[in-house]
């Protein structure tokens, strides 16, 4: 049987593989003030800035534009002239985006975080700590970034348990965990998870708490950090 130290670092190639392909971050567009989309709900690229004006195309989450103008509707709603590429523009919703440099966006983004739940939540902090490098709130948010992983670790390992009851291959059954396509979308958003081969379960490896001691070891936050990561270790001490 392959060692449990080395099904922790095979997902860890895994895990780093992933994180060099997606860190290389897509060229913001020119024209304005940096904006990315936080709230797809809303993302409704329009040819007039209103809610009934003629659709151009809806936006993806984590897209940036670039604000040009402010215009707001007969019906109240405000709305963002803004160029997605150097050929594509259009009218967006003030409140489906956020910008780095707009004071009071951060906490904005904080409270939808908050609102958001497994996979929205991560992926909304993921903006957040890749666009508000200077905010007060990134503690807050790293801890919820970890939190939330924690949280989706316990799913994942229930599913991909149900998946593997089916028969597997001649693989090692602890690389079908690893290949599970569930964790997929977390590694994109440079999430990674360990797995314990003796409780078949998955279990986040607590990189966003560690960030947090590292570069806010006096913040409230730092220590709920250090309980995590104490919680953390005891499971990998028995693997």
């Amino acid at each position: 049987m392959i060692p449990h130290k080395l099904a922790f670092c095979l997902l860890f190639l895994i895990v780093f593989n992933h994180n060099t392909l997606f860190a290389q971050k897509r060229k913001p567009p020119a024209g304005g003030r940096l904006a990315v989309v936080v709230d797809e709900r809303l993302a409704a690229l329009r040819a007039t800035p209103q809610l009934t004006g003629k659709l151009v195309r809806r936006l993806d989450r984590g897209r940036m534009v670039a604000i040009r103008s402010v215009k707001m509707s007969p019906d109240g709603i405000t709305f963002f002239l803004v160029n997605v590429t150097s050929r594509t523009h259009g009218w967006i919703q003030r409140e489906a985006v956020v910008s780095p440099s707009r004071v009071g966006d951060d906490r904005r983004l904080l409270g939808l975080i908050q609102l958001s739940q497994s996979f929205d939540r991560i992926s909304r902090a993921r903006i957040f700590l890749d666009h508000f490098a200077r905010s007060p709130l990134r503690p807050q948010v790293l801890l919820l970034l970890g939190d939330s992983a924690e949280e989706v670790a316990a799913k994942l390992s229930n599913t991909a348990s149900r998946r593997m009851n089916e028969s597997l291959g001649d693989a090692p059954e602890f690389s079908y965990f690893l290949n599970y396509s569930g964790l997929d979308r977390y590694n994109r958003q440079r999430v990674g998870f360990v797995f314990d081969q003796s409780t078949k379960r998955f279990h986040y490896d607590g990189a966003a708490w560690r960030e947090l001691i590292r570069r806010y070891p006096k913040a409230p936050a730092a220590n709920e950090a250090r309980k995590r990561l104490e919680l953390l270790y005891s499971h990998l001490r028995r693997m």
